[in-house]
């Protein structure tokens, strides 16, 4: 195959495209140029993307002796990566940067790109397995269970699924990459993981929010409304947020105070005891589904996932038909078209889901220990956690009485 490699500047994406490579297939690599702006350049292991990762990429082509090329995806990323943060924040949710570029630059501006220039798929340094099913390709959990990256994956869809491929889908640690670079005389095999928001140079998100979104000064409460401090702005608040608060006086009983919820409507932000943050309800939309082991209005026992790090837990969920204002991805399959919403039922209760945040299904636990972990089923984007998921859940159990027409 002709195979589009995608060279960050680092360990991974370099041993990918040497195993790449070493399949036998036609290997470009290509560098993706997110930003313009020399102010973007890496200090230490921040950012994946910089001018100096461009001269890594450069130098690991050179060793491994194939074509390379630098594509200018800034005026995408910011965009579609860098707005959706900004505009996420300024409606008080909390968005994942890291899935909105894996759906829109990695696999779709760059796949899209590689495609229409005659490439059959693209490779990544990403960590995760894609396996043959019953039912097509499946998207698993890496090997390296510490390194798996199935979460953010889950976005791309099962047609660009078809298209990818992820070499370090077996690889049995960091450690063992690491080694394997060096073995191949690839410089990078020491050079730090890359960390944080790629685009926020100095890891201060607070003071990027602020240079997009302005000051704008507002009141913290308590839950019963009474006012407890200020904040320079709503946007910057997230829920499940306990330090940074700014109050001015500790609550009567002593105990932490966490953020409960982020009204950015009234630029305002309610604060309280953390055991008011545990949720067993939650809504999720945008959905985009991978496999067909779930049908429509059917609840089914699974495991989801809610943080790129967080630990699987066990919970019911139903996937149902689209409401009319819902969008459906591009990238969905045909069933994943009557499928906009997720309604979750967590077994046990989790504390601090926000809005905006991703909801990964893993496989069915009737299908055993290793596919309840391993398989990715489909994903969405959480819209309500708590009583309001529990009230619109109850609702849609509720059968729904047809009118009869007398004749």
């Amino acid at each position: 195959m002709r195979v589009l490699a995608a060279l960050s500047g680092g360990v991974d994406s370099a041993v990918a495209a040497a195993r790449a490579v070493d399949a036998g297939h036609d290997v470009v690599g290509v560098h993706m140029a997110l930003s313009r702006s020399r102010a973007q350049h890496r200090t230490g292991s921040r950012g994946c993307c910089s001018i100096e990762d461009a001269s890594d990429a450069r130098r690991a082509a050179d060793v491994l002796g194939i074509p390379y090329y630098v594509w200018d995806l800034s005026e995408e990323f910011t965009e579609t990566v860098v707005a959706d943060f900004v505009a996420e924040y300024a409606a008080g949710r909390t968005p994942n940067p890291c899935v909105r570029c894996n759906e829109h630059i990695k696999f779709a501006a760059l796949l899209d790109r590689g495609l229409a220039l005659g490439f059959d798929a693209v490779a990544t340094g990403h960590y995760a397995r894609i396996t043959p099913g019953e039912g097509g390709l499946e998207l698993r959990r890496a090997r390296d269970l510490a390194k798996d990256q199935s979460y953010v994956l889950a976005v791309m869809g099962p047609d660009r699924l078809a298209r990818s491929l992820f070499p370090l889908g077996d690889a049995p640690s960091k450690d063992a990459v690491r080694a394997e670079a060096a073995a191949r005389g690839l410089t990078v095999s020491e050079k730090p993981d890359s960390h944080d928001i790629c685009f926020v140079a100095d890891g201060d998100t607070q003071g990027f929010l602020r240079s997009h979104l302005g000051s704008r000064p507002g009141e913290v409460v308590d839950a019963d409304g009474a006012v407890v401090g200020e904040h320079d702005g709503a946007y910057a608040f997230t829920v499940g947020q306990r330090k940074g608060l700014g109050l001015g006086r500790p609550a009567a009983d002593g105990r932490p105070r966490y953020v409960l919820e982020v009204d950015t409507s009234a630029n305002r932000v309610i604060v309280g005891p953390g055991e008011l943050l545990s949720v067993h309800d939650v809504l999720a939309s945008d959905v985009v589904w991978l496999a067909d082991d779930l049908l429509l209005e059917q609840w089914a026992q699974v495991r989801v996932q809610v943080r790129a790090h967080g630990e699987p837990v066990l919970a019911s969920v139903r996937r149902t038909r689209p409401g009319v204002s819902e969008r459906i991805s591009d990238d969905a399959s045909p069933d994943a078209a009557g499928a906009s919403e997720l309604h979750v039922r967590l077994d046990s209760s989790l504390r601090g889901l926000a809005a905006g945040q991703s909801l990964v299904v893993y496989g069915a636990v009737e299908a055993g220990a290793r596919d309840g972990c391993d398989r990715v089923l489909g994903q969405g984007t959480i819209t309500v956690a708590g009583r309001g998921a529990r009230e619109r859940i109850e609702s849609a159990d509720r059968p729904v009485l047809a009118e009869t027409h007398l004749s």
